[in-house]
């Protein structure tokens, strides 16, 4: 039974941060319904203009809302300022990107007439957020959508409410709507709610392949709604011929590790070639055993935090202990200074000999490791997985990188970079469990707006030749 309120914590001391009540989600559907004309029928660019207004009201809030995000997620206070960043710049990313994937175009028809192309707002779109970046990837989907004329129900994650409201409310203080703009405040149950709702037009979300299945489950049967999934990956990090090992360990650590291994791009799997397997690999742990992890504002500043509770956290340990029962050889533990709270060390395991490995996406510092002896194997051990978000090849030759990338089922493919840390001014999504072939980022402006054909005269003018009696 869910009790009335929902109740944020901080990760990294176990405080309460945050209360507040569960929304009613036919009353904030409702708003957003009566809204939403008045708001689709703005100029283009005063739209624009509004959403550049949140952008410096975001500017004003900067340090306020950074703070806000390490507390409640546990990132360290300088990638919440990162990631206040990436939710400003969105805002002139989207409108490029508006006015490039959505562009108006007329063409000379039949007599003298007009073929016309527009694109219009779906309608009502619900926003369902991550914990993870509870800013910027919940704006990575606000910020197009407003823009093409939609109305936003936006539905934190329940662990990350406070963030959420914040910029509902930098939104509001730009000017927009707060019916146009509006957070519902819930669990899973208010989840549910709102993507069945009948007063829904789309739904766009980010998160585990769980959450996104039961969705496009429960919208199957509903051709009429938008659906935009992002769902996170097991992602593959190959490794092969480089004399630069140090750089390259950097390279795996920083896939594997940032943000507590809490990116739906972090490198999950390191495929190395067997001749270079012991040499990478002292260079990965000595670097790893180097991370500082610690709270949010510690000094000097911890490279990861916590994840996100101790339920994620339980689950994590629990997985590890999976995996070196079935055969998996420890690299580095995963360790656990206190049962109470979610801080675990950064944790290596060669996985080579566990039979049936899980295809899941273990969200936290797990790194698993297998070791291969030909190419040919690299890549059918990189493609050994149902999801396909992201896959970086560390090392090789311009050959080597051409055979990747044509092989490799992934959205996000990189070369001598990091699986994680992809551009906003590129598109981002993924195959398989990754996604629907509805990527986010640049090509946002796809699912926010659908196309419209116009044949268009200023009056009408037409005779029928064929198949009359004379008159």
């Amino acid at each position: 039974m869910s009790t009335a309120e929902i109740i944020s914590y901080e990760p990294a001391t176990g405080a309460e941060l945050w209360r507040g009540n569960r929304g009613d989600v036919d009353e904030i559907v409702g708003r957003a319904r009566r809204a939403w004309p008045a708001w689709a029928a703005q100029p283009l660019a005063n739209r624009m203009e509004l959403v550049r207004r949140f952008a410096n009201e975001v500017r004003k809030e900067s340090e306020k809302l950074a703070t806000l995000i390490a507390r409640e997620t546990g990132k360290p206070l300088w990638e919440s300022r990162t990631e206040v960043e990436s939710v400003i710049n969105k805002v002139e990313i989207s409108i490029r990107a508006y006015a490039e994937r959505t562009s108006q175009r007329k063409l000379d028809n039949a007599l003298q007439g007009t073929a016309a192309l527009r694109h219009k707002p779906h309608g009502v779109m619900a926003v369902l957020g991550p914990y993870n970046f509870p800013a910027h990837l919940p704006n990575g989907h606000i910020v197009p959508a407003l823009i093409a004329g939609n109305a936003i129900v936006f539905k934190p994650s329940e662990k990350t409410p406070a963030t959420g409201e914040l910029l509902a409310q930098c939104f509001h203080r730009a000017g927009i709507s707060a019916a146009v703009v509006q957070v519902l405040i819930g669990g899973p149950e208010e989840g549910q709610a709102l993507v069945a709702h009948e007063g829904i037009d789309g739904v766009l979300f980010t998160g585990s392949a769980h959450a996104g299945i039961a969705i496009n489950r429960k919208l199957a049967a509903r051709p009429d709604k938008i659906v935009a999934l992002e769902m996170g990956g097991n992602n593959p990090i190959v490794a092969w011929d480089t004399p630069k090992l140090t750089d390259a360990a950097a390279l795996v650590v920083q896939s594997a590790f940032t943000t507590a291994g809490q990116r739906c791009t972090a490198g999950r799997r390191l495929i190395v070639k067997s001749s270079l397997y012991d040499a990478l690999l002292a260079e990965v742990k000595r670097l790893a055993d180097r991370i500082i992890v610690g709270a949010p504002f510690d000094e000097p500043a911890p490279f990861m935090g916590p994840v996100i509770d101790n339920q994620a956290a339980d689950g994590l340990t629990e997985s590890f202990l999976y995996l070196l029962s079935h055969g998996g050889k420890a690299i580095k533990h995963l360790l656990r200074p206190r049962d109470d709270l979610p801080f675990l060390s950064p944790a290596i395991i060669d996985v080579s000999r566990v039979k049936d490995r899980p295809d899941v996406e273990l969200f936290g510092p797990m790194l698993q490791v297998v070791r291969v002896d030909d190419f040919d194997e690299a890549i059918a051990e990189a493609n050994n997985t149902r999801f396909g978000l992201s896959a970086s090849l560390i090392g090789g030759t311009p050959q080597e990188y051409n055979r990747f990338w044509a092989n490799i089922r992934a959205g996000v493919i990189n070369w001598n970079r990091p699986t994680n840390g992809a551009s906003s001014a590129a598109p981002f999504g993924g195959v398989g469990l990754s996604g629907n072939h509805r990527p986010s980022a640049y090509y946002a402006a796809d699912y926010c707006a659908y196309p419209v054909a116009s044949n268009e005269m200023e009056q009408p003018r037409a005779m029928i030749g064929v198949g009359l009696r004379e008159a």
